[in-house]
């Protein structure tokens, strides 16, 4: 492929500034088409993001002959789905995550691009951000000695729409929409991510609740997991304190010191070894997507490799299942690791 023209399903608010107007900052990359169910506002969408074609039916976005890549923005209930008719359409996949409901879809997802050959991304962006790029680096160097655990610590008070007489809960708490709740949607960019820089994870296990009944899915989760290399991770996860009580933090202690840092809301990294703390600050770029599709466009091209593909992808949905499921499971690695 030499110019990549991408096509969008489901052109909705993750594609406002995350990732849809990265494809048209991308070298040799061009958004040229939206869809989404609803007309107008695919229309609007393509009209304020200058995007020349817009539809309402998913199969004639997939069949229009000058998309040659597409974009699945939609919840997960239908990724796997959109994915296997864009795959056997000829078109490379790049799939929001997490990638499917659980990790039997995204098995099945795997195996259609295996049979067709035609490849398979999923939207693990931290793989590719400055912020996390640096903290790899950072695991990489030694700095804080041999690795000894993980620890996770995510706790928000409810959204708006969740509370009160009137409360009507978004989709992503909908468990058959988003397989999951607030867990699924934000721990798989968490797992996704601990197993790139420090390897598969072999066993994981965990309590999943409803504590405070404002929606049908899990708003508590506690984990404990352990990496293949000997690693211990542990994780907490509350959707339902108060505002003062957010916390969205982590840090992998070493040998010889710690590095804390925070998966989403802040910049900071923080280096604690005996010789002191250093702290990085590392904005994230105004559209987050950017570097991973970069890299997407590159192996497309013929010209590099994104570190986030299917196999990858939906190793976070196999732990994420371990956990909430209240299982405890040990498999061999998968050849991605080896």
């Amino acid at each position: 492929m030499d110019q990549i023209k991408w096509g969008i399903i489901g052109c909705g608010n993750v594609t406002e500034v995350k990732s849809g107007p990265a494809f048209n900052k991308v070298l040799n990359s061009q958004l040229v088409a939206v869809m989404r169910r609803d007309a107008e506002k695919a229309e609007d969408y393509a009209k304020r993001h200058n995007v020349p074609k817009w539809y309402s039916n998913v199969d004639d976005l997939i069949n229009d002959p000058e998309v040659n890549a597409i974009y699945i923005a939609t919840p997960p209930n239908v990724h796997e789905e959109y994915a296997e008719r864009a795959m056997r359409a000829g078109k490379p996949v790049y799939v929001e995550k997490p990638m499917a409901m659980n990790a039997e879809e995204c098995d099945r997802m795997n195996a259609v691009s295996e049979e067709t050959g035609i490849p398979l991304f999923v939207a693990y962006y931290r793989r590719s951000l400055p912020y996390f790029v640096k903290l790899k680096e950072l695991i990489y160097s030694n700095i804080i000695g041999d690795i000894r655990y993980v620890n996770i610590c995510l706790q928000w008070q409810p959204y708006d729409e969740e509370v009160g007489e009137l409360r009507k809960p978004r989709w992503r708490v909908q468990p058959e929409i988003s397989g999951g709740g607030h867990f699924h949607d934000l721990a798989s960019h968490q797992f996704d991510y601990l197993e790139y820089v420090l390897g598969p994870i072999k066993q994981a296990s965990g309590i999943a609740r409803n504590q405070a009944g404002l929606y049908e899915a899990d708003d508590i989760t506690v984990a404990n997991f352990e990496f293949e290399s000997g690693i211990l991770g542990t994780g907490t996860w509350c959707y339902t304190v108060n505002k003062e009580q957010r916390e969205d933090s982590a840090q992998i202690v070493g040998s010889k010191g710690r590095i804390k840092f925070s998966f989403f809301e802040k910049f900071d990294i923080i280096v604690e070894t005996q010789s002191g703390t250093e702290t990085f600050t590392i904005p994230y770029p105004a559209h987050v997507q950017q570097p991973l599709i970069e890299l997407i466009v590159a192996e497309l091209r013929g010209e590099g490799k994104s570190p986030s593909n299917g196999v990858t992808g939906g190793r976070a949905n196999l732990v994420m299942d371990w956990i909430t499921k209240g299982q405890k499971q040990v498999l061999p690695s998968p050849k991605i690791f080896k």
